[in-house]
């Protein structure tokens, strides 16, 4: 039986970051993924956003992490050279019985401690945006785009140059709590580490029920995207958002010009029960067309295609309007950490996600 100090489970963007900023205290660390590669999942199924940190309550973990991550994320990019933009984000109301909604939204983000957000007029929209209809926006100058693929292979190239074992085509199909921490059993081998950390994503909950822990249940939501064919007359400079949707499911459908050019129309947001399920009863691009041209009003049907899905996990409950992160010891098994519900913010979060866990390890462990 392998003999380790640390096993994280799940390979996406925040196991990794966790595995990256774990790999530097000198321990002995695996990481399985059950797919052939790093980050298949949501880590690289979503809009590639780096957010400001306007959106959520002031003092949650989804605020407080995503304005650290939002910095540490764009020095890292910088720094191993990932694609990526500080292009800033219009938010936009189309008529005037929007605004006062727009206002609210710009002080929650100001009391979330973003002092660049600036209220702004059409005239303001039209030099930035030439092609949308907006009476008035709020202006993020932090909010930026990275190339999740390229983020995925730089953090997983650092965490094995660091001594992380990454093992894929890993999937724990078993396990249990012994006197000095946890054994897991996959269909290769079995591990016995000191501390087990939980960021398996969709089946995060499932994970901790194989190993006799707590955690509320995981809820798959797809979102699905369209894309733009390129047409001259038509501009898209940055990212484009509506005020978000009341239920508190998603940010409404928006624009955002990716780091390779391109531009996505999307996410939706659905709950469903199954969490493989990418294609099957696709969205029609009508849908698509109609949230869209209420941001670009000379949009055509025709000037859409349909383009990727992800999955997120989350654990806000189809009925409640907002959930936080967790990251925490398991309620009843102190030698297991969960890293669960990370949807948004998440990508934005994860490095500070990584400095977050690796403070908890150490508490742990020392």
């Amino acid at each position: 039986m392998e003999q380790i100090d640390i096993a994280i489970i799940g390979g996406g963007v925040v196991g990794l970051a966790i595995a990256s900023a774990l790999s530097k205290k000198g321990r002995s660390i695996c990481l399985l993924e059950k797919h052939p590669r790093m980050g298949l999942e949501s880590s690289t199924h979503n809009s590639g956003v780096i957010h400001a940190g306007l959106y959520y309550p002031q003092n949650t973990l989804k605020t407080k992490l995503c304005i650290e991550g939002r910095e540490l994320l764009y020095e890292f990019c910088k720094k191993y050279r990932i694609p990526h933009s500080r292009c800033g984000k219009l938010i936009i109301c189309s008529d005037s019985s929007e605004i006062q909604t727009l206002e609210l939204l710009a002080t929650q983000g100001q009391s979330n401690g973003l002092e660049d957000l600036r209220l702004v007029d059409q005239v303001f929209c039209k030099k930035r945006e030439p092609s949308i209809k907006a009476t008035a926006a709020i202006w993020s100058p932090s909010t930026g785009i990275v190339e999740p693929e390229a983020l995925v292979r730089t953090l997983t190239h650092l965490a094995s140059q660091n001594g992380v074992t990454l093992l894929t085509e890993t999937r724990v199909e078993n396990g249990s709590t012994t006197p000095s921490g946890i054994e897991l059993i996959t269909q290769h081998e079995q591990i016995h580490a000191r501390l087990v950390i939980n960021a398996a994503g969709l089946y995060a909950d499932e994970i901790a029920h194989i190993l006799g822990g707590n955690l509320v249940t995981i809820y798959p939501v797809r979102g699905e995207y369209a894309e733009l064919v390129p047409r001259k007359d038509l501009f898209i400079n940055g990212l484009i958002y509506p005020l978000p949707e009341e239920s508190g499911h998603g940010l409404g459908i928006h624009l955002t010009k990716t780091t390779w050019e391109t531009v996505i129309v999307g996410p939706t947001a659905k709950y469903q029960t199954s969490k493989i399920d990418y294609e099957q009863n696709r969205l029609p691009l009508e849908l698509f067309y109609d949230s869209a041209r209420r941001l670009v009003p000379n949009l055509r049907l025709d000037d859409l295609k349909l383009g990727n899905t992800g999955i997120r996990a989350t654990c806000r409950h189809p009925n409640e309007h907002f959930s936080d992160f967790i990251i925490d010891r398991d309620s009843s098994i102190p030698t297991l950490i969960h890293v669960a519900g990370i949807d948004s913010p998440g990508l934005t979060a994860c490095l500070a996600i990584g400095k977050m866990v690796s403070r908890l390890v150490d508490e742990t462990l020392n």
